[in-house]
């Protein structure tokens, strides 16, 4: 991770486009959060897009905007991500679901830097450096024709790849404090540290969800524990539950 953010600090100031590639719940819009706002565009917007949350239809008014009256229910001119980027940077989450119209549609946007809106008839010019990311492997769906060979080429200039957090073990101690620092600001409670037992659980676990199950396993031991320090029966890791004990989750909040 020390080499990731090094990376970050060399390309956070340029234009290049970034590609960030790891397993689901590692932290990649965190790296491109890293990225804009460690760089020249970081009083600028940030505007994040989820490739995969939308139909093609959708997709493409939320990229590209739309005006009055050109599909259904587009009661109103809408303003698209590329246009609210505009002077900053513009993050495609999960960019290897998007349909092969929509990556013809990205690239030209990418290579020309302007684009109409959906039934718009006038050409809009931005300045918006686009970072991608995906859990697959946009390499081999190149190979086997799934994602274009020019828009993977333009999207991954610079490339980042972030590793599991069992591959990385030995981040979760520091991942796992600034956690409790800042679920405990959160959350209102007193929680301030975890207990070596505890902490030996974290190290031992497989984390198949990433740092995003970290962060949510910390969330739920900060709000069991009664005192100032997480301990084992406060952590449900998995579907184990909390250690030495079957008590669901639900039981555990009421019985504290």
């Amino acid at each position: 991770m020390a080499e990731i953010f090094e990376l970050v600090r060399e390309v956070a100031s340029q234009r290049s486009t970034v590609l960030v590639q790891g397993e689901s719940g590692t932290g990649k819009e965190l790296v491109a959060r890293a990225i804009h706002f460690s760089g020249d565009r970081g009083e600028r917007p940030f505007v994040a897009v989820s490739c995969a949350a939308l139909a093609e239809t959708l997709l493409e008014s939320e990229l590209f905007g739309h005006e009055k009256g050109s599909f259904t229910g587009a009661v109103a001119q809408k303003k698209g991500k590329f246009e609210l980027a505009d002077g900053g940077t513009l993050f495609l989450d999960e960019i290897g679901d998007i349909s092969p119209k929509l990556q013809v549609d990205l690239l030209r946007v990418m290579q020309e830097r302007r684009f109409f809106r959906v039934g718009g008839t006038t050409e809009i010019a931005v300045d918006v450096r686009v970072i991608a990311a995906t859990h697959r492997d946009l390499a081999a769906d190149v190979r086997e024709g799934r994602f274009r060979d020019d828009l993977f080429y333009r999207l991954n200039v610079i490339g980042v790849h972030i590793p599991p957090l069992r591959e990385r073990i030995e981040d979760v101690p520091l991942l796992a404090q600034e956690f409790v620092d800042r679920l405990a600001h959160e959350l209102g409670r007193e929680v301030s540290g975890i207990s070596e037992e505890a902490l030996r659980l974290l190290m031992d676990h497989a984390w198949p969800g990433n740092v995003r199950e970290l962060e949510n396993a910390l969330m739920r031991a900060a709000i069991l524990a009664r005192g100032t320090v997480i301990g084992p029966d406060h952590l449900v890791l998995g579907d184990e539950g909390p250690a030495g004990d079957d008590l669901s989750l639900a039981s555990a909040v009421e019985r504290h």
